[in-house]
C-alpha cells in the first residue's frame, strides 16, 4: 500500500494536474470557456507562484508584494505555455522566477538607476563571487574584475558604485559615528553660484528697460553678440569713444538702480 501511495505522489502539493484544462484551453476560442479554463489554471498553480516568491522573502520586499508579481508571471506563463514543450512546470518556474528577478531589478532602487549600469552592477557582482568563491581567495581589485569581465576599468568602478546604490541615506543620518551630531544635508551640496547670476539679472531688468533704444542696442551688441567697441561704432556711425563712453554711463546707471540708488544721473545718451 505505501508503494501504491509512493507512486501517486507528486513532488509538491502544489503541481496539480491540469493537462485537461491546458487541453481545454488550447482548443477553446476567446469567449467564456476560455477565460474559465484560464482562470482555473492561475488558481490551481497559484500554490506554486507562492512558494516561489516566499524564496525571495527579506529582500526589502513584502511578502504580499511578491505574490502579487510572482502571479502575473504565473498568468504569463499560462498564456505562452505550449505543451508540446513538456511539463507545465518546467516552464512556469522560470519564467515566475525572472518575473520577480525583473521586479527587484527595475523596482527595487531607492534611486532610478540606468539599465545600462544595472547591467554593470550584476557583471561585476558575478564577477565577484566567480574570484571569491575559491578557498582562500582576496577582494578582488578593480583590474581583476576587468580582466575577468572584458569590462574597462571606468565601468567596473560604475558597477561597484552601482552596488552600494540599491538603497539611500536619510540626509538626517550622520555620516559617520564621529559626525559630531551633524546630519548629513548639512555636509553636501554648495551654494550654487548661478543663483547669484539669476539674482543680478532679475535687478537689471528694470533698468535696462529704462534705457533709451539706442543705448539697449549697444549693450545687446556689446554683451550679448560680443562685438567689439570699433565695430559697434562703425555700424551707428559714431566714434569708438563715443561708444565707450555710453556703454560705461548705461552700465552705471543699471548698476545704481539695482543697487536702489536711482536718480544718481541723467539719461545715458548724449
Amino acid at each position: 500500500m505505501l508503494t501504491q501511495l509512493s507512486k501517486g505522489k507528486r513532488p509538491h502539493d502544489d503541481a496539480p494536474d491540469t493537462a485537461a484544462l491546458f487541453a481545454r484551453l488550447a482548443e477553446s476560442a476567446d469567449g467564456p470557456s476560455r477565460d474559465e479554463a484560464r482562470e482555473e489554471l492561475v488558481t490551481a498553480w497559484l500554490p506554486m507562484a507562492h512558494r516561489i516568491a516566499g524564496r525571495f522573502r527579506d529582500r526589502g520586499e513584502s511578502v504580499e508584494d511578491l505574490r502579487q508579481v510572482a502571479a502575473l508571471g504565473l498568468v504569463k506563463a499560462v498564456d505562452r505555455y505550449d505543451p508540446a514543450r513538456g511539463p507545465f512546470e518546467s516552464y512556469a518556474v522560470p519564467t515566475i522566477t525572472g518575473e520577480i528577478k525583473r521586479h527587484f531589478r527595475d523596482r527595487m532602487w531607492a534611486l532610478r538607476v540606468p539599465r545600462r549600469v544595472q547591467d554593470l552592477r550584476n557583471r561585476v557582482r558575478l564577477a565577484r563571487r566567480e574570484l571569491t568563491q575559491h578557498p582562500g581567495a582576496t577582494e578582488p581589485s578593480v583590474t581583476d574584475i576587468a580582466r575577468h569581465t572584458g569590462l574597462t576599468e571606468e565601468e567596473v568602478g560604475a558597477g561597484l558604485e552601482a552596488l552600494e546604490s540599491f538603497s539611500t541615506l536619510s540626509l538626517d543620518a550622520e555620516p559617520a559615528p564621529d559626525g559630531g551630531g551633524h546630519p548629513l544635508a548639512d555636509v553636501l551640496g554648495a551654494a550654487d553660484p548661478s543663483y547669484d547670476v539669476v539674482v543680478d539679472r532679475e535687478s537689471a531688468k528694470e533698468g535696462l528697460r529704462r534705457l533709451p533704444e539706442r543705448e539697449r542696442a549697444i549693450l545687446y551688441m556689446r554683451f550679448f553678440e560680443d562685438m567689439t567697441q570699433s565695430r559697434i561704432a562703425d555700424r551707428l556711425g559714431i566714434s569708438q569713444m563715443h561708444v565707450s563712453r555710453l556703454i560705461s554711463r548705461s552700465c552705471a546707471r543699471v548698476r545704481d538702480e539695482a543697487l536702489g540708488r536711482r536718480g544718481t544721473g541723467g539719461p545715458a545718451s548724449d
